[in-house]
C-alpha cells in the first residue's frame, strides 16, 4: 500500500500504529504509511487490540465482527480490514478525497 489505507472491494484496509495505555481513545494523524490510533487499554494479552477493535467499530459504524485483525494483535504495528464501513472518520475521509487511499 502506498498510504495507510486502501480499498479492497467494499473492505477498507488500514495500516495502524497503535498506542496502548493512552489517556483517551482517539484516531490520530497519519504517520508515514500508518494511521496512529490511541486506546486507553493496557497492552496485556491482546486486550489493547480488542479494545481498539471495539472503539473502531463505533467510529466506522460497523459491528465488531466486521473488523478483522490481519496481523499485529500483540504488536503496535497492525493491519485491519473493515468490511463495508457505514461511516468514515474525518482523517480517513480526507485521505480518500485526496486520493491518498488507492
Amino acid at each position: 500500500m502506498s498510504s495507510f489505507c486502501a480499498w479492497d472491494g467494499e473492505t477498507l484496509v488500514l495500516n495502524v500504529l497503535g498506542t496502548p495505555g493512552a489517556n483517551r481513545d482517539a484516531i490520530g494523524k497519519p504517520q508515514g504509511k500508518q494511521l496512529r490510533i490511541s486506546v486507553t487499554e493496557a497492552p496485556v494479552a491482546g486486550r489493547a487490540t480488542d479494545h481498539m477493535v471495539g472503539f473502531l467499530a463505533k467510529e466506522f459504524d460497523v459491528s465488531v465482527a466486521d473488523i478483522t485483525v490481519v496481523f499485529g494483535r500483540f504488536n503496535v504495528n497492525k493491519q485491519l480490514r473493515i468490511r463495508a464501513p457505514g461511516r468514515l472518520p474525518a482523517v480517513v475521509a480526507k485521505a480518500l478525497a485526496g486520493a491518498e487511499c488507492a
